[in-house]
């Protein structure tokens, strides 16, 4: 039970976002469009949480994808979405400041 809580709030496998974002990777913030609006990752697409499900066709042919938002709830929800739909290479990146710490400004 415990290890579903940490990968539910990223706490899982530790995983080299700096490695998955320099490879290109597809970064989606699953926040609200409002909170999106108010700032996010250069370069991520908002996909809401509540959107994922009817927005599978955004992650085909992805390499890596990264999932975030505020808490990394939200985010840890979006990728047993994607996994339950068949996507493997989906990562928690949790906080949207934790990703954007990788970014090149």
């Amino acid at each position: 039970m415990f290890e579903i809580l940490k990968n539910l709030f990223g706490q899982g496998n530790k995983v080299d976002l700096a490695a998955i974002i320099k490879e290109g990777a597809y970064l989606v913030d699953v926040r609200t469009p409002q909170e999106f609006e108010s700032g996010s990752v250069k370069g991520a697409t908002n996909i809401p949480l509540d959107k994922i499900q009817s927005q599978l066709s955004k992650f085909k042919d992805k390499k890596n994808i990264i999932v975030f938002c505020r808490s990394g709830s939200r985010s840890g929800q979006a990728k047993s979405i994607l996994e339950q739909n068949g996507y493997t290479n989906v990562t928690n990146g949790g906080t949207w400041d934790n990703v954007s710490q990788f970014i090149n400004n």
